[in-house]
């Protein structure tokens, strides 16, 4: 996912200051006392009273990205939901990972995982070719990304598979209220850069069942075969359909490789939102999940110029009609938070979601409460072996 540039919101904070305020950790706000004055959607489940405010990759505009530490502040920052995603390695093992390959951008070589080893350095090289002790000797948390100037970095943090994200979850989470929406990073593209959508969903599901959260996931994708195949094997399984202007686009004699081998033209509607609206719900997706900015957008703020939205007002509401939910990515601007809002989307999915939640807060919308810090930051330090 790419998101806009997140400096209008560090410039209503400084604005808005006196109107937005941080609630104590015990403090929940439940929003109108007539709940059917509210028509804002909600989402089920442990946070079942609250807006669903996702914390995308932890959140990244605060915390390095898809680490525990940077889930640790997702949850003390009271997001409602943990966005995260997942690569397979060489050797099977379901890790919390973004990209397809090791980026020099966010990590940084410590050694090689044994003497001699051939493919060490391991930076730049794909997950799929490397195997989990090799990803464990990698330092993931000592850069701070270009175009996130307060993310906090945490050095010496490294890559957590899937499940270690649970086990540190359940410890500071242990009554099972926070939701997850869990990617799987397949690239239908180049089908040798990753490992295929049948053995991400069979990999991933196992972990799913293990962890005792299922009921709590969101199983999300660009690549919809995945989406196809999780019903298929657990159709009780929530899917998500992520989708933007580049992988919503085929070629005038075949479909985009990313939507199962759907054509968005073969569905109907006059306009290319409710065809993806359409096309959602054709594959059973529970949500669909469109960028609120066109990636080939040429202004970054609805309210300047040169701004071009993916998601629509009548993308929001044929959904609707059609039983899928909308929750939109990766929204950091305030003005745009606004628009999707307008539209009555079901949830914001951000790099900010602290600075979402208290935006939400002065809408008097119900967010969900802050976890307590202390007993996150003492699991933190237990599952990152500091205790």
């Amino acid at each position: 996912m790419i998101p806009p540039s997140a400096v209008s919101l560090f410039a209503f904070v400084a604005a808005q200051s006196r109107a937005l305020f941080a609630l104590p950790a015990q403090e929940v706000v439940l929003g109108s006392a007539d709940a059917s004055a509210n028509p804002v959607p909600v989402v089920a489940g442990g946070h079942a009273r609250f807006f669903d405010i996702q914390a995308h990759r932890g959140g990244r505009g605060n915390t390095v990205e898809n680490t525990l530490p940077g889930f640790a502040w997702g949850l003390i920052n009271g997001a409602t939901t943990l966005e995260l995603d997942n690569c397979i390695t060489k050797d099977g093992e379901v890790v919390v990972w973004h990209d397809e390959n090791i980026t020099p951008q966010k990590c940084v070589d410590t050694g090689p995982a044994f003497p001699d080893d051939p493919d060490y350095p391991y930076v730049g090289k794909f997950v799929a070719n490397l195997t989990l002790a090799q990803l464990k000797t990698l330092d993931c948390g000592s850069k701070r990304q270009l175009g996130y100037p307060h993310q906090l970095t945490v050095p010496d943090t490294g890559i957590a598979t899937l499940s270690e994200f649970f086990s540190f979850v359940e410890c500071a989470d242990p009554q099972h209220q926070v939701l997850f929406n869990i990617e799987s990073k397949v690239d239908a593209n180049w089908n040798n850069r990753t490992r295929d959508p049948w053995t991400f969903v069979e990999k991933q599901y196992k972990v799913f069942k293990e962890s005792g959260r299922i009921d709590a996931i969101t199983y999300q994708s660009f690549d919809w075969r995945t989406l196809v195949a999780m019903k298929d094997l657990d159709s009780a399984v929530m899917t998500s359909a992520l989708i933007d202007d580049e992988t919503a686009e085929g070629t005038e004699t075949s479909p985009s490789p990313w939507l199962a081998g759907l054509k968005l033209s073969s569905f109907p509607g006059p306009t290319l939102g409710e065809q993806v609206a359409q096309a959602a719900h054709s594959i059973r997706a529970d949500i669909l999940s469109p960028a609120a900015t066109a990636l080939r957008s040429r202004g970054l703020d609805p309210l300047g110029e040169e701004y071009e939205g993916f998601a629509t007002r009548e993308m929001v509401e044929e959904a609707r009609r059609l039983g899928v939910r909308v929750k939109p990515w990766t929204v950091n601007r305030l003005s745009v938070v606004e628009r999707m809002m307008d539209w009555r989307v079901d949830g914001i999915i951000t790099d900010y979601p602290d600075i979402v939640r208290r935006w939400a807060s002065q809408q008097n919308l119900p967010v969900a409460p802050r976890y307590p810090k202390q007993r996150v930051l003492a699991c933190l330090d237990r599952h990152m072996g500091r205790s």
